[in-house]
Formats: C-alpha cells, sequence, structure tokens
C-alpha cells in the first residue's frame, strides 16, 4: 500500500542541521498550541515534510481553512538502532526542518499529527526490542514536538511480522496511557472485504492486550478498487469486522472506524475523483464515523501535463483539479467551510450605563428611572416598593441590560 510514500526522494532528509529542542507533551520549546479539537486530527490530512517536494503548508491553510497535517513517517534508522528518525535517515533528536514546518503551522492556528509505519523501511517495532523499548522511542517523538495526536501506519512488511506488531500495538497502549488525551489512530491495509488477513490479525492483538485507539482507519485503495462505491462497500465491511472482533454494537464499532483514501491515480492505476471523495465523505458523516483523511497534500495539484502520461507520481494526482481540491474534503469532515473571503468584524456595542440604584424606600412617578438586577427600568406610574420585574404587568418597564 501507499508504495509512493517513503520510498520517493529520501535523500533530502540528509542534510537536518543539529539542534537540540527539549519539550512537554502540553508546550515545547517550538510552541505547542493548545490541542485543537479531536475532529481536526481526524482530518488530518498526510503531509511528508521533507520529501515528494513537499507544499508550502502556510499556503495550503489560507487556501483551504485546513487546520491539521498527519506528518510522515517516523522509521527506524537505516543503519539499524531503536531511535526515530524521518524516513529512515534523519534523526528525530537533532532535526530542525520538520521542527521548522511545524512552527509554521502552530503560528497560524493550527497543529500536527506524527505518522509512524507507512509502507516499506524498517519500522521501530521490527527494530526494538518490546513494546516499552518501542514505546520510548516514540514518546521521544511526542515530547520532541509538544504532540497532542498520533498515529500508527501499520501496513507491509510490518503487518506480516506478529512481534513486531505486539511491539507497536503494546507501545501505543503505553503512550496512551502516558499522554493523557493523546489522539491515537491506527491505520492499516484495506480490502473488499474490509481488511485482509493480517489487518485481522492486528485487531486481534489490539483485543488481547486490551488496547482500543479513537479508530481503525483502512486504506481502501491499491486492492482493486473503482471508485467511491467499492470503498464504501470495504467501509461497510470493515464496520462488521470491528462488531465482531471488539464485541461493540454497529454504532460503536463506526465511531471508531476511519477512511484513509487516496487521491487521484493509485499505485495500481485506480481513480479516485473529487466526486468519490465528495460520495465518501458523505457515507462517513452520516455513519458518524471517527477519522477521514487522505494521502497525500504533496499529491493535491494537478499535474503537468494533466495525465501525468498515466504514470502514479507522489507529487500530483494525475486528475484534473485545483490545488488542494482534494484537502477541502478534509476541512469539510472537521466542521470548517472553507474560507472566501474575510468579514467585516462586527463592531462590540458600548453597553449603557446603569441608572441610580433602585431602593424599597423612595416614591418613583411616571418617568422615572433606576437599575436593578444589572437593567435599568423606566416607571410608568407611581410606585413605591415595587420591586423592578417582580411582575409583568407590575409598574416597571425593562430597558434592557446595563
Amino acid at each position: 500500500m501507499r508504495r509512493l510514500r517513503a520510498c520517493l526522494g529520501a535523500a533530502a532528509a540528509v542534510g537536518l542541521a543539529a539542534a537540540g529542542t527539549t519539550a512537554l507533551v502540553a508546550g515545547n520549546a517550538s510552541g505547542a498550541t493548545t490541542a485543537l479539537s479531536n475532529r481536526w486530527y481526524a482530518a488530518a490530512p498526510y503531509l511528508m515534510p521533507l520529501d515528494n517536494d513537499p507544499p508550502d503548508a502556510a499556503t495550503i491553510m489560507d487556501a483551504t481553512g485546513l487546520k491539521a497535517f498527519q506528518l510522515a513517517f517516523i522509521l527506524a534508522p537505516n543503519g539499524g538502532g531503536c531511535s526515530p528518525t524521518w524516513g529512515g535517515t534523519a534523526a528525530v533528536s537533532s532535526d530542525t526542518a520538520v521542527q521548522s514546518v511545524v512552527n509554521t503551522i502552530r503560528a497560524k492556528g493550527g497543529d500536527v499529527s506524527v505518522s509512524i509505519g507507512g509502507y516499506g523501511g524498517t519500522k521501530l517495532g521490527q527494530a526494538c526490542s518490546d513494546a516499552a523499548s518501542t514505546a520510548a522511542a516514540y514518546q521521544q517523538v511526542i515530547t520532541k514536538y509538544g504532540l497532542h495526536a498520533i498515529d500508527f501506519d501499520l501496513e507491509e512488511p510490518e503487518y506480516e511480522n506478529s512481534g513486531a506488531i505486539r511491539n507497536e500495538i503494546g507501545a501505543a497502549k503505553i503512550l496512551q496511557q502516558n499522554n493523557p488525551g493523546l489522539y491515537v489512530s491506527v491505520t492499516t491495509a484495506g480490502t473488499a472485504d474490509g481488511t485482509g488477513w493480517f489487518g485481522k490479525q492486528m485487531l486481534l492483538e489490539a483485543k488481547s492486550q486490551g488496547f482500543t485507539p479513537n479508530n481503525f482507519s483502512i486504506m481502501p485503495f491499491d486492492g482493486g478498487f473503482n471508485g467511491a462505491a467499492s470503498q464504501t462497500g470495504a467501509l461497510t465491511n470493515f464496520n462488521s469486522i470491528l462488531q465482531s472482533t471488539f464485541g461493540w454494537d454497529q454504532a460503536t464499532a463506526y465511531a471508531h472506524e476511519g477512511f484513509s483514501g487516496m487521491n487521484g491515480r493509485s499505485d495500481t492505476g485506480e481513480y479516485f475523483t473529487q466526486a468519490d471523495f465528495q460520495t465518501v465523505l458523505d457515507y462517513a458523516t452520516s455513519h458518524s464515523m471517527d477519522r477521514f483523511t487522505f494521502w497525500s497534500l504533496n499529491r493535491d495539484r494537478q499535474c503537468t501535463p494533466a495525465d501525468n502520461g498515466g504514470r502514479t507520481s507522489g507529487t500530483c494526482s494525475s486528475v484534473t483539479q485545483n490545488s488542494w481540491d482534494f484537502a477541502k474534503y478534509s476541512v469539510k469532515f472537521a466542521g470548517v467551510t472553507p474560507p472566501t473571503n474575510t468579514p467585516t468584524p462586527t463592531p462590540t456595542p458600548t453597553p449603557t450605563s446603569c441608572k441610580t440604584a433602585w431602593s424599597s424606600t423612595a416614591v418613583y412617578t411616571s418617568g422615572n428611572e433606576v437599575s436593578y438586577n444589572k437593567h435599568n427600568w423606566k416607571a410608568k406610574w407611581w410606585t413605591q416598593n415595587e420591586v423592578p420585574g417582580a411582575s409583568e404587568w407590575g409598574p416597571w418597564q425593562d430597558e434592557g441590560a446595563c
């Protein structure tokens, strides 16, 4: 799955400058923001910040209203070891390039999740000795970037390794326990039946460990899919798998289910257009699904020539589109309408000053004004010791808050 993701342009990550950064989960030295709503982390499209001609995150935010990005991918070092890197080459501990992207997004009111794994490369679940050491490696990433969300992308070849999956699921559970409020998604391959044998084994491993993430997402592409109908069919079937595995009812299963699509031409030559994304989005929202994302923002722009010669690209979609068309579906899922213009702020009215306070012993005649209970009142006729507002038909006329 997602064959273009981890294999294109890894050399771009090699030249990162060294700079240590100490951080906390709630806020780090780079200025981590207050967490967004889970809906935003659930809608975050994938972005490779170092490879595949990374687009400018600020430009996408301005054009679409997008606030959350799923940065990809954390892997074990290519030379071996149990420490986190970007793409197997750039150590997280000394990273400044991705940190700069994170800072830009947060400065504009957004935030990021980080995705670990992906297709290809050596995963930390394979390289680390157990769940605890795997979790410790991922905790470095959470701490470095002050993360409020993380994605476990468990697919080939790692998900064929039961020991590695045991480490990954165990690490996810530890991180969930040690970082209260952390949004955790688990993404795996999709098939027409929902997910395949290895995906089902992963779910059984989660069940055996008593681990429940915010969602289990499938990727219904690269498996003989043809448009939205085949994808929604897979999502329906995956819902049944979640029900039977965890003993959930249908609604609970949908509340823990997610969709991770591929925009435009997939690795195997399937095509998914804007209309397909709209159909799946309608399905996801009507079934109250937890997540709607896609691979990738690097591809969310038109190729030149438009059809890219019938080849799949890591930097464009190979379908006719305007830049960031597909990102707008994530924005819709998050419940925000893409901006069209900046409205003129409505002036805040100047508060009305309060009149002299009402007195129970004073005599008031028609037209006299007083204040009581943060409202101004006008006497309709002669009155004494009658509380303003005590009766709808009383002597006082409410003139509004003061």
